[in-house]
């Protein structure tokens, strides 16, 4: 494999990764954000309150997202596996 090729190969799979995990971590911020501006308001510091509607909005928006997730990375895995399974 030539030079260009690997990088080119490793430049995509980076972006893809990017452009995946982007909505999930900006969930993420927001609904930490907002879970952190509830406490600092009510001054209730429980640990729990923090991770638990954290993960399952996180679980739900991954649900969610699924479909979506699939579509971008079914092309790029059928083109970097596509000619190891050709003989």
């Amino acid at each position: 494999m030539e030079p260009d090729v690997a990088m080119d190969l490793a430049r995509r799979a980076l972006m893809i990764t990017l452009l995946i995990s982007a909505p999930l971590l900006l969930i993420g911020l927001v609904v930490g954000v907002l879970i952190s501006i509830f406490q600092a308001v009510t001054q209730i510091q429980e640990m729990t309150l923090t991770f638990v509607p954290k993960i399952v909005i996180m679980a739900l928006a991954a649900a969610a997202l699924l479909p979506w997730m699939m579509k971008i990375m079914l092309p790029y895995a059928a083109e970097m596996f596509g000619p190891m399974l050709v003989p």
